[in-house]
């Protein structure tokens, strides 16, 4: 049995504020359901009512599972020649981004985001399909590491 080539890597996670960042968000989708639900209950019939609070509690109580593990899926390391990014829950994905090949890195934040002190790096490429982001990072961390990915693209894209 071979060892996984993913073991040896030292994997740095985002922030934990991050599952709250992503709480917040379902809960503005949420709560309105819910008062829609509670809207019902009171000029349609109460079961209809009860039955939207069900499936309401029933699918908060998956999503809540699902973002956990989502975001605990998530993982960057930074290597010698490469950035290697790790997500996803049902499908695993791990990509392998060579700093010479970014041409630009950038940090973004939502509103949510913003409030928590977070921000995404996301890395463009040639690629048309390339999805390099890393989520749920400090702003002082996300910074720095765009300020330090943008130097090591720029020194392998020279040759140096």
């Amino acid at each position: 049995m071979t060892a996984d080539p993913g073991d040896a890597v030292d994997w740095r996670r985002p922030s934990p504020l991050l599952l709250r960042a992503r709480r917040i968000q379902v809960g503005i989708t949420a709560i309105p359901l819910a008062f829609i639900g509670g809207l019902a209950a009171q000029t349609v019939s109460a079961w209809l009512g009860i039955g939207i609070a069900i499936v309401v509690i029933v699918v908060a109580v998956a999503t809540e599972r699902f973002l956990a593990r989502r975001v605990a899926a998530w993982g960057y390391a930074e290597r010698h020649q490469d950035l290697m990014i790790r997500r996803g829950v049902l499908v695993r994905r791990q990509s392998v981004i060579p700093y010479g090949r970014m041409q630009f890195i950038d940090v973004t934040a939502g509103p949510i985001e913003r409030s928590l002190g977070l921000a995404t790096l996301r890395m463009h490429t040639a690629a048309a399909a390339s999805d390099a982001r890393i989520p749920g990072l400090h702003r002082d961390v996300a910074a720095a590491l765009r300020d330090q990915l943008a130097a090591l693209g720029e020194a392998q894209a020279t040759g140096l």
